[in-house]
């Protein structure tokens, strides 16, 4: 519990979490009581702590209102151009603390919590994760907010149990059944004298539900919309007239199904009906609403409506291939519902879309069968049909001879069955194409999309991802975050480049130990939790060694678990030889249907077990499985990190951001020339990063030479040992074949080449091990790192992704607080048209 605040503090103690004052400390009390007695319908005898979160995510909310309701007028006054942001995740995680932070209320409410004899962390923890999807790409979408609205869809063994967020209802939400939209499936297609007309169709309701997403001390409350499926009123009443009432509730269930659960995405798509059904939902909904904006905007409501400044008005980003069939659905709006011609439509969505690509894995790049879609969506494939005769018309006439380019670009792939390649309809359909590092750029311009950067170069470009530093910063890690604005100023947390002020500290002895001791405290803080929720006891001084992020082969967690295995026999082998004790600690989920990704896990934990009871390794190595992995954990475990896990094949991974929240945090990065991590290399310099293994071009060749896996097997006699035992059960002595399937892909089918990076890898550890017994110089290139993270801000991102794809300029214009008159919103507006 928070220790009590002197007269004077109350008065007035400012700091980048905000003002505490007597003032603002009764009033949060006195909203906070309010929503007890009178939201909540309880009093402090009958309360839980649930009800206690309740009654503060109220009274955060109360002060969110009044300036989402202003940012509205304020765009409706103004007329901006919107930004969209389509994107089947939106991995928000807790929204309660990092509210808190955007208004300035942390520290009021802390005092006002404490006074009130209750424990803020105790509130904090009872909110679930939203559960909007998982990994990056959903990160990236949370991040994602500039005059306008981010949409979405609502709803030892890795055990799958059912993520029911929504279990308790949700403070921040607000629903709005009066924006409620109908969303068409199947039915045939007639045509007529006026053109085409989708008729026959099965329709479900779309209910909008609200979050506000606030931004950081600016009053600005952007939207967050998400859909979920309602059936209609009078679905299937007919069986109930005639007393099939089971069918009718059945068929109600069926219709509602597609916002129950998000489909899991587990980057290897084989045509499920539900996930085309969810990505056609959210993206028609939302078209509805863009266009039903544009129509009502002051502009349109007082002149003649024209469509022709619809890409001016309207800029929307496709967040990976999810929301592909905005491209088709709003071409069905503008052809046959608004009746405009054909290439005028083309124009005007072209110019409206833009597309990051997440993704380099083949298997990744979503295809829907043709069979599927006409049955589903049978107008939106006529109108593929037409988008792609007329695509492949322009590269004929350009390239009269080339069949090959003409195939390999067709939007309708031939082979094993006739598909429509969902990134090929983005890229076609869309003015800009975006990669998510630069080196991940490079690799789909001059490989996975060549033949169309030739085409059209000036349509792609590089947005490196970034992470907020109010998320990752200032809520997770609140020592380091006052510590550095100690040392720098506040002014870093919105402009995070000026961490570079801190390079001037390098050598400073004061810093250098304060840097260390608030990693200490955090290692200390996130042991006592390990002991709590895993009981196993943990050394606090020992190297942390972490690699968090999706279960999949390319991200290679099992070359960190033969790495482990390489630790514990050379303990095993000389007990008495020196040793750096290290704790690692692997997490994350494998999606469902993903057998290879549950093995690892299960190999991971087996592992923990020999290891984690062997009393002849004691307290030198630990191994834990985090459960669970979500934004949450994440938030504990990245300030407590020594050394962050970077080791995906070079060329595999698009970017990354748990590498960039490491590196704000003080972690080191052990890694491949891979994703982010290449760009992190040069802000900090390569020496002050440990980077192992095969560059793109080695993995290249390796593929043109061929890999055998054997040869390293038999060359490297620590590798040997880790598979021998592995095989032979040392580690699952009750099932001694357990993991054969890991073994057969290991030495047959490893596209990833984990024996290749193996020996570098090891040489790799033994230079971070060597390093980290001298404190000084090691925090020495932590500072470093800190300094060098300003590069991957969200801000930045954000900015980019504004000047040089949306045409929009952001602006440092501040929108009064509600509580201000109407004379200094007028005046904001005169200054903003000056502008």
């Amino acid at each position: 519990m928070a220790a009590p605040l002197s007269d004077q503090e109350k008065r007035k103690q400012i700091s980048i979490r905000g003002i505490v004052g007597v003032e603002n400390v009764a009033e949060i009390k006195q909203g906070f009581n309010r929503h007890l007695h009178f939201t909540l319908v309880k009093d402090r005898n009958v309360a839980t702590p649930r009800d206690y979160y309740f009654a503060l995510a109220h009274t955060v909310r109360d002060h969110l209102v009044g300036r989402w309701i202003r940012t509205q007028q304020f765009y409706y006054e103004t007329d901006p151009k919107r930004v969209y942001y389509l994107s089947l995740e939106f991995y928000m995680g807790r929204t309660l603390q990092n509210t808190m932070i955007n208004l300035g209320l942390q520290n009021a409410c802390d005092e006002a919590i404490y006074q009130l004899g209750l424990d803020m962390e105790d509130l904090e923890e009872m909110e679930e994760d939203a559960g909007l999807g998982n990994g990056g790409l959903g990160r990236l979408a949370a991040a994602m907010n500039l005059h306008g609205l981010g949409y979405s869809v609502s709803g030892y063994w890795q055990v799958e149990e059912a993520d029911d967020w929504l279990r308790y209802g949700n403070p921040w939400e607000k629903a709005r059944p009066e924006y409620m939209l109908p969303v068409h499936f199947y039915g045939r297609v007639e045509k007529t004298d006026e053109g085409s007309k989708w008729v026959d169709t099965q329709v479900v309701l779309a209910m909008p539900y609200d979050t506000p997403i606030p931004g950081y001390m600016n009053n600005t409350v952007n939207t967050m919309r998400l859909w979920s499926a309602r059936a209609p009123n009078d679905f299937n009443l007919k069986d109930f007239n005639v007393g099939d009432y089971i069918q009718a509730v059945l068929d109600r269930n069926l219709a509602e199904n597609i916002s129950r659960v998000l489909y899991p995405n587990d980057n290897c798509f084989e045509g499920k009906e539900l996930r085309l059904k969810q990505e056609y939902f959210v993206v028609a909904a939302t078209l509805q609403d863009v266009i039903r904006r544009f129509k009502t905007s002051k502009k349109n409501s007082s002149n003649p409506l024209s469509f022709d400044s619809f890409p001016d008005k309207v800029a929307m980003q496709l967040n990976d291939t999810h929301p592909a069939m905005a491209i088709p659905e709003l071409m069905r709006i503008f052809v046959d519902i608004e009746k405009l011609d054909w290439d005028m439509a083309w124009d005007l969505t072209k110019r409206t879309f833009a597309y990051t690509n997440h993704t380099v894995l083949p298997e990744a790049l979503e295809r829907w069968p043709v069979e599927l879609m006409e049955t589903l969506l049978p107008r939106h494939l006529e109108i593929i049909y037409q988008i792609n005769q007329n695509h492949l018309d322009c590269i004929a006439s350009l390239f009269p001879d080339d069949m090959d380019r003409i195939r390999h670009m067709s939007l309708i792939e031939e082979d094993g069955g006739k598909r429509v390649n969902m990134a090929h309809l983005c890229i076609v359909g869309s003015h800009a194409v975006n990669g998510v590092a630069e080196i991940h750029s490079n690799i789909i311009k001059t490989d996975i999309f060549r033949d169309f950067s030739e085409l059209e170069p000036e349509k792609f470009q590089n947005k490196t991802n970034g992470i907020t530093p109010r998320r990752w910063l200032l809520l997770c890690n609140p020592g380091l975050a006052d510590l550095i604005a100690e040392a720098i100023g506040e002014d870093y947390v919105k402009d995070l480049s000026q961490l570079q002020k801190l390079n001037e500290l390098v050598d400073g002895d004061t810093f250098i130990r304060d840097i260390s001791k608030i990693k200490q405290d955090n290692k200390l803080k996130f042991a006592q939790y390990l002991e709590k929720e895993y009981k196993v006891k943990i050394n606090p001084s020992s190297l942390f060694d972490v690699h968090v992020k999706r279960i999949h082969e390319y991200k290679r967690q099992l070359l960190n678990c033969l790495h482990v295995i390489t630790l514990y026999n050379r303990i095993k082998k000389t007990p008495s030889a020196p040793f750096v004790p290290r704790t690692v600690i692997i997490g994350g989920k494998a999606a469902p249907g993903y057998h290879m990704a549950k093995m690892i896990i299960k190999l991971i934990t087996s592992v923990g077990e020999v290891v984690n009871n062997d009393p002849v390794v004691g307290s030198k190595l630990k191994v834990l499985y985090l459960e669970n992995y979500r934004v949450s954990l994440a938030e504990k475990v990245i300030p407590a990190t020594d050394l962050s896990e970077q080791i995906s094949t070079a060329g595999t991974e698009a970017s990354g951001t748990g590498n960039m929240k490491f590196m704000l945090n003080g972690a080191l990065t052990i890694g491949t020339m891979d994703g982010a991590n290449v760009e992190m290399a040069e802000e900090a310099g390569e020496e002050n990063l440990f980077i192992f293994g095969m560059r793109v071009e080695d993995v290249a060749q390796l593929d043109a030479e061929g890999y055998d896996a054997m040869k390293y097997y038999k060359a490297l006699p620590e590798l040997k040992q880790v598979i021998d035992q592995i095989k032979s059960g040392f580690f699952s002595p009750r099932q001694p074949d357990i993991f054969k399937d890991v073994m057969d892909m290991l030495f047959k089918h490893d596209r990833f080449k984990v024996f290749a990076d193996f020996e570098d890898y090891v040489k790799c550890q033994e230079r971070v091990s060597l390093l980290y017994q001298d404190q000084k110089e090691w925090t020495k290139m932590v500072i470093k790192n800190i300094a060098a993270s300003g590069k991957f801000s969200s801000d930045r991102t954000i900015k980019d992704y504004a000047t040089e794809i949306w045409g929009v300029e952001p602006t440092d214009l501040k929108i009064p607080p509600p509580s201000e008159p109407r004379e200094a919103l007028e005046e904001t507006l005169r200054a903003m048209k000056k502008n």
